[in-house]
């Protein structure tokens, strides 16, 4: 779909599609020899939540955190997203009741008190808008994307690309012993390129992460997609190489 099209069936502007391209947030999957950007089903499916995200408030930065933390789950999302919009409805419902009534009172058919006039709002913290920010905006992953945004479109295809790679050799491996020469030669590589890419990690930090890679189970449908069992290999894998680097 061309970016007219798309534009024109979201009801959004193409100047909008362009700066979510700009941006990192939304690259169409396919660029003509012409430059005529093409967007797939894949692509609209992401730019249905994105909008979701910006109906609810989030700045365009955190909706890019969010859509490229590794432990982000679409599904996951769309609930989270309608409870926000339940909250959300929720608050409206009450703000628009306060309306009314407030109507009511300047037309002299009700009386308020002060405290009557203020009770529609509520400017605590929406615990599901929290709950987003805690499973995919957190330190660590605003400290990963600072550092992979900086990279040209170029260069962060090329960290995609080797990702990809990684994965695939350590799911070749998987029936393997996690101790073996090769097992940890692989698991090194991506030691080293999570060091190199997504910030600073401990050895300590590496083995948590490696249990989490079993303990979460987002984190274990995303590995396991590579080879069934690739996220339980990684993770002893990864216990043996921080424990051996260790001495």
């Amino acid at each position: 779909m061309k970016v007219k099209e798309a534009a024109a069936l979201v009801g959004i502007s193409v100047r909008t599609l362009h700066h979510y391209d700009k941006i990192g947030l939304l690259t169409p999957d396919h660029l003509t020899e012409s430059g005529y950007r093409l967007y797939s089903d894949r692509n609209l499916e992401t730019l249905q939540q994105i909008l979701f995200f910006k109906e609810l408030g989030f700045s365009l930065k955190q909706i890019k955190e969010i859509i490229d933390s590794p432990s982000f789950d679409r599904y996951e999302a769309f609930l989270l997203q309608r409870n926000m919009l339940l909250e959300k409805r929720s608050r409206l419902d009450k703000m628009i009741a306060l309306i009314d009534k407030t109507i009511q009172y300047e037309k002299g058919e009700i009386s308020m008190t002060n405290k009557e006039k203020f009770e529609g709002f509520d400017f605590s913290d929406n615990p599901y808008e929290q709950e987003a920010r805690k499973r995919w905006g957190d330190q660590a992953v605003d400290e990963a994307n600072a550092k992979v945004g900086k990279l040209s479109k170029e260069a962060q295809k090329a960290v995609a690309k080797r990702w990809d790679a990684i994965y695939t050799n350590l799911a070749s491996l998987r029936n393997t012993s996690p101790a073996s020469t090769d097992a940890q030669a692989a698991i090194k590589e991506w030691y080293d390129f999570l060091n190199n890419n997504f910030g600073t990690y401990s050895l300590d930090t590496f083995k948590g992460l490696g249990q989490m890679y079993v303990d979460d189970e987002r984190f274990t449908k995303n590995i396991d997609k590579y080879g069934e069992g690739l996220s339980l290999f990684m993770r002893d894998a990864m216990a043996v190489f921080a424990d051996q680097n260790k001495k």
